[in-house]
């Protein structure tokens, strides 16, 4: 009798699956490598009046004071 070819096929799969297991682990390091990083400054993203994002706060507002009394 011929030998059935499940053990030729059990190598490739396994072969497959280490490659691609290899290709995952150096995506992942090249994700970290170029990574900005988790810091909280980097995920803000503020409002202005308009709408509008952006990557600085806003300057805050200067209210001047009601300097008469009230009744």
């Amino acid at each position: 009798m011929a030998k059935s070819n499940n053990s030729y096929i059990k190598k490739q799969k396994e072969a497959v699956k280490k490659r691609k297991k290899q290709d995952k682990a150096e995506k992942k390091t090249e994700r970290q490598k170029n990574s900005l990083g988790s810091d909280l400054e980097h995920m803000l993203a503020y409002v202005d009046e308009y709408g509008n994002l952006s990557d600085t706060p806003p300057e805050p507002k200067v209210v001047p004071k009601n300097t008469a009394p009230k009744n």
